[in-house]
């Protein structure tokens, strides 16, 4: 017997329709505050259609177009839940005009010290960048410094977000052993 698609979904069922482990779904729940599931006696969860629906555009923009966890929340505070459940459902005629209807354009991202030099709003590499072609414009060339350094300040940026990753795996991977 199926539920009808207004129906309350329990965390194992959100996770099987999502191809996710149950506790990436407990995690996301820490990082976005967006996701509000409802929660019964004994910490049961129940997710909305709407949650569901949030939870696939979060899981789109994190394993297809490779944003970092973020980057999703500062597009989940710039543009909204429709932006992203948009993304999620594919629907770039929805997409488009939830980005245009922002009031001043989406400035790039500022890069500040070497300390804390991290892009955010941005996919870590350019996997797939369809949906967001309009958001910024033309494709930009890559920043060339001259001087010390032939890294541009976005790249450098992104190799920085990476390493950051990459220590992180690693003290993960530490605590295991």
């Amino acid at each position: 017997m199926d539920k009808s698609p207004d129906a309350f979904r329990t965390i194992s069922e959100v996770a099987e329709d999502l191809d996710l482990p149950q506790h990436v779904l407990r995690f996301w729940e820490t990082r976005f505050p967006q996701i509000k599931p409802m929660k019964r006696g004994g910490g049961r969860r129940y997710y909305r259609p709407e949650d569901v629906d949030l939870l696939n555009g979060i899981r789109h923009l994190l394993y297809d177009h490779g944003y970092t966890i973020k980057g999703v929340q500062k597009l989940l505070k710039t543009n909204g839940n429709k932006f992203v459940v948009a993304v999620g459902h594919g629907d770039l005629a929805s997409v488009e005009a939830l980005a245009t209807a922002q009031e001043p354009p989406v400035a790039e991202p500022r890069v500040g010290s070497p300390d804390d030099d991290q892009i955010v709003g941005r996919p870590k590499a350019p996997i797939s960048r369809r949906f967001f072609n309009f958001v910024s414009g033309e494709d930009d060339a890559p920043d060339v410094s001259i001087g010390k350094s032939s890294v541009g300040k976005e790249d450098r940026a992104l190799l920085q977000e990476t390493l950051y990753d990459l220590l992180e795996c690693k003290r993960l991977l530490d605590q295991v052993r």
